[in-house]
């Protein structure tokens, strides 16, 4: 479209606008002055019906053409007949020129119910849209509630397990006590007074001195095993003497029993850490440690301690099988609570727990925990 053609467009919709809006037009508004401009312009009947479509699309958001009762639809029509004049009467042949008329007539007619066909759909269109919003809304505000009904419960379940394990732990603690001071006590007595029996027997009491020996042995054996069962329930080193040195224990333990090959270094500053994270720290390389002992075919465990910035960091790796991490953690099976409890005790006290396993190069424990520099209160 050429410039002038263009201007002429403009002026064709300012025009038919102030037409419409009830407004006496200017001089290059009246409609027969446009169609003349049109026909000096080089433009035909179809070029100004073409441009007075393009007006009234132009002019459909302000005016309902869709309501014939308002009139604009019949005002734009007759605005278009009166452009069209000076083109028409150009026409050398009046019939010719009225049979054109008829057909441009018959074409804004056809244009017209189209626009109202068109204004019809707009509106289901719009109405269907406005439905479909509302129901977005209320869909979102019953899974805004159904989320914050789902975090509350999760709250609680958390809070739940946390007062399991702290009701575990209390009690792990009072078994190990118990057996400290009333079954080992008992056993060392016996061994005691086993032991006075043999030394008082007679040369020619052989037999009874080889039963005794045995009775000291089965004694000894029981007082290892309590020991033992005692150091896996809450070992008394821990709370005695730190972290470290009841690690140290568990792992030789565990080593000598199971022929791991265990290497561990710590940072000592980890028992500036209050008992609370040192039991988590514990309860967390124990579980991993068991876990290597029975499922994952190792022979080698590094276990190390750390501090990094702003958290002390614990690490087990081995180099046995791996296993599918995600699925073991969400999975309904008792025997991998484990896993979950370590989980829960680390994030109790403010940590973070990851656990990376790849096949052929065996699986590794992480655990961070929040370290302050000044020596925490216990």
């Amino acid at each position: 479209m050429g410039r002038g053609r263009r201007l002429l467009a403009a002026r064709y919709v300012a025009a038919l606008g102030a037409e419409l809006g009830g407004h006496r037009p200017g001089r290059d508004g009246h409609a027969k002055e446009l169609g003349q401009a049109a026909l000096d312009g080089g433009l035909a009947t179809l070029d100004v019906a073409v441009m007075h479509g393009q007006a009234v699309s132009t002019l459909a958001s302000s005016h309902n053409f869709a309501d014939l009762r308002n009139g604009s639809l019949k005002r734009a029509g007759n605005f278009l007949i009166q452009a069209l004049t000076p083109l028409e009467l150009a026409q050398r042949d009046t019939r010719e020129t009225n049979w054109q008329l008829r057909g441009r007539n018959e074409t804004l007619r056809r244009l017209t119910v189209e626009l109202t066909k068109g204004s019809r759909t707009l509106k289901r269109e719009v109405a269907r849209r406005m439905a479909g919003e509302l129901a977005v809304r209320k869909s979102r505000e019953q899974y805004r509630m159904l989320f914050l009904e789902s975090q509350v419960m999760q709250k609680k379940l958390r809070q739940m397990t946390r007062q399991i394990i702290m009701a575990q732990e209390e009690e792990r603690k009072e078994i190990s006590r118990e057996l400290h001071d009333d079954v080992v006590q008992t056993l060392v007595g016996i061994n005691v007074e086993l032991s006075a029996l043999g030394k008082g027997a007679s040369v020619g009491l052989r037999a009874l001195k080889k039963k005794i020996a045995r009775t000291q042995r089965l004694v000894e054996n029981s007082v290892n095993a309590v020991h033992r069962f005692a150091r896996e329930l809450r070992p008394a080193v821990l709370d005695d003497l730190g972290l470290i040195p009841a690690l140290t224990a568990y792992s030789k333990s565990l080593a000598e029993r199971k022929k791991l090959r265990i290497q561990m270094t710590a940072f000592g500053g980890v028992e500036a850490l209050g008992n609370v994270k040192r039991t988590v720290l514990f309860r967390v390389a124990q579980e991993a440690l068991t876990n290597i002992a029975r499922h994952a075919q190792a022979t080698e465990v590094t276990m190390s301690i750390s501090e990094i910035s702003g958290a002390i960091r614990m690490e087990i790796s081995d180099n046995g099988r791996s296993f599918n991490v995600k699925k073991a953690l969400f999975s309904n099976n008792p025997k991998r609570l484990g896993l979950v409890g370590m989980k829960e005790r680390v994030e109790m006290v403010g940590g973070k727990l990851t656990i990376e396993s790849l096949p052929g190069k065996g699986t590794t424990v992480r655990a961070e925990i929040p370290f302050k520099l000044e020596k925490e209160r216990k």
